[in-house]
């Protein structure tokens, strides 16, 4: 059994590495069960272990922290939805690659319930939708935004940190950092793509798509 657990209001960030490093280990002892926390956090911004220092245009503009998961940086604030997944690659298949392919799937399963197309791409992690509304770039390739990012660590080949989503934040926020270094297309969210979304029902749109991507 995996348990869900989905926390009200706004979580610090620091509360929620000391709950994730908890429970890595209380799953790697057999301990407690696999869990998904579905969260909030207050404006903040996150830098991975690729983080470049350029990257962070405006470093006193709300706190940095450093999370020591994979990726560059990244912005977390109200109306996203911050999924931390503590999963066991030990029975679930010891694939860094094939565990990050799954999260981004489950993404594109959940949005598909809203009739949003998410895209993988190539050197690219997270999920991106395109927008025929605006110009296509110089190449001829349509412009996309990023819709959800993904950052994890592994300990004992137990994950956390994971996804966030973007339901309804304050997208100027992200204008402080570059975001996961990529400066050459733009940050959505479901509200912004015109779609009155609430973060009860990604959550729900969430839990239904996780078995058919993580069966058992």
């Amino acid at each position: 059994m995996v348990e869900w657990i989905t926390s009200p209001g706004l979580t610090g960030y620091e509360a929620a590495l000391a709950f994730m490093e908890a429970r890595v280990g209380a799953i790697a002892a057999r301990e407690a069960p696999e869990c998904i926390w579905l969260l909030e956090h207050p404006p903040l911004y996150t830098a991975g272990t690729s983080a470049k220092a350029a990257d962070l245009i405006a470093p006193a503009r709300f706190p940095v922290h450093q999370a020591r998961r994979g990726g560059q940086y990244t912005y977390h604030g109200p109306g996203q939805r911050v999924v931390y997944v503590m999963l066991d690659l030990n029975r679930r298949g010891r694939d860094v690659r094939g565990f990050v392919a799954a999260l981004e799937s489950w993404v594109v399963a959940a949005l598909a319930e809203f009739n949003v197309t998410g895209h993988i791409r190539a050197g690219r992690v997270g999920v991106w939708v395109e927008r025929p509304d605006r110009a296509p770039h110089a190449n001829g390739q349509p412009a996309e935004d990023k819709i959800a990012a993904i950052g994890i660590r592994l300990r004992r080949w137990i994950s956390f940190h994971g996804i966030a989503i973007n339901v309804e934040p304050d997208l100027e926020h992200f204008s402080g950092i570059v975001p996961c270094g990529i400066s050459d297309h733009g940050v959505t969210s479901l509200v912004d793509l015109g779609l009155p979304v609430t973060m009860t029902d990604l959550d729900l749109a969430l839990k239904r798509s996780f078995e058919r991507v993580f069966p058992g």
